[in-house]
């Protein structure tokens, strides 16, 4: 019984991490480095697109890579010691939730999609790397980074489908991914309307 009971914890204390780690306001912490809130810039948004847009590549990057770690460690670590896909599922899920509705900024985050690419990094690799690449394909040619990041929203969402992994991560998945499009409803009617900023 006690056993059974320090897993329980152990595993509401990791959740609980997770979500902190997740709700780290990276964008706006880079902001405030450089003496500005990125949250009366540009897009208005606390996400690396924003950043890179008003601080330049370097700081967007920075912000990138650290919001994809949010998402990849926290979700490496947890699948190398548990098996069960629900509890792989709510340390990941739990740290996009954190990133979207950050704890640090009245739960007004940002759109969840680099700490996404960081979680379904370690769950189903294969399939975000395609996404990647169909991403980067997209911002090259249009210049878009919202165009690219549905688009390959969707072709993660298709190619996991049909991939072989457990289908627990496939309901994910697709949580996620109209989770992302929801996130992006403003991007999708700027671009609508022709004014969504290019890169």
């Amino acid at each position: 019984m006690l056993i059974k009971y320090n897993k329980i914890m152990m595993i509401l204390i990791l959740c609980i991490l997770s979500y902190l780690i997740g709700s780290i306001p990276t964008a706006y912490i880079i902001g405030k480095l450089n003496n500005i809130d990125i949250r009366n810039y540009g897009s208005k948004n606390i996400g690396a697109t924003n950043v890179y847009r008003i601080l330049g590549k370097k700081w967007g990057s920075v912000t990138f890579i650290i919001d994809f770690l949010k998402g990849f460690i926290p979700t490496y670590l947890v699948m190398k010691y548990y098996s069960s896909p629900y509890i792989i599922i709510s340390v990941g899920g739990l740290t996009i939730i954190g990133h979207i509705f950050t704890l640090f900024l009245n739960f007004k985050g940002g759109k969840g999609v680099a700490t996404s690419t960081g979680v379904f990094m370690v769950i189903s690799p294969k399939t975000i790397i395609i996404a990647l690449i169909v991403f980067i394909t997209v911002v090259s040619i249009f210049r878009y980074v919202s165009l690219a990041t549905l688009v390959a929203t969707a072709v993660f969402l298709s190619t996991s489908i049909i991939s072989n992994i457990e289908v627990e991560f496939k309901y994910m998945i697709g949580v996620v991914s109209v989770i992302i499009y929801i996130t992006h409803i403003s991007n999708i009617k700027r671009l609508m309307k022709g004014e969504e900023l290019k890169v």
